[in-house]
């Protein structure tokens, strides 16, 4: 009997271990598929964030295409300021140029002209005008033609535009 009770008790401690492995076996189990969704987490927070830093990249060098473009235009804005400014110089100093041709041969006009037609002409100029034209004439031929023109009010008005100066425009306001 002792036999039986020895095979008893042994049979019943190794139903309990056979329950505990089965137990333990079923934790491992658990605890695989845990480790197991926490891999899948840990696999999908790697490409989120490998992806993430790919856009960045992206994102990143799409603005330096963009700012490496703007100072490219920045620079071609500027110099084309430059060379406008330089043609404008150089136009200024054209028209200067012009401006001064086109007042000696009106001079030399004047000076060839009769004393009686170049003063018939003043006379119908605008003020400005007569004054800058009687202006660029020697004196003798400024007093034969203040001599020839009939119009005492027009030579008042020739007489203040002179006295006034250069550069003779309309109300004298001065050229820009």
């Amino acid at each position: 009997m002792r036999r039986v009770w020895i095979l008893l008790i042994a049979s019943f401690l190794y139903a309990e271990t056979i329950d505990c492995t089965k137990v333990f076996e079923e934790r491992k189990s658990e605890l695989l598929k845990e480790i197991e969704k926490i891999d899948e987490a840990r696999q999908s927070f790697e490409a989120l964030q490998a992806a993430t830093n790919t856009l960045f990249e992206k994102q990143k060098n799409a603005l330096n295409e963009k700012e490496t473009a703007l100072a490219k235009t920045k620079e071609e804005i500027l110099a084309k300021e430059k060379q406008i400014a330089l043609m404008l110089e150089e136009n200024k100093k054209l028209l200067a140029q012009i401006e001064a041709k086109k007042n000696d041969k009106l001079d030399e006009t004047y000076i060839k002209m009769k004393d009686a037609a170049a003063a018939a002409i003043i006379e119908k100029l605008p003020v400005h005008e007569g004054a800058a034209i009687l202006f660029g004439l020697p004196p003798k031929k400024i007093v034969t033609n203040y001599g020839k023109n009939g119009s005492s009010n027009c030579l008042g008005d020739y007489t203040k535009a002179s006295k006034k100066g250069p550069p003779f425009v309309e109300n004298n306001q001065t050229k820009e």
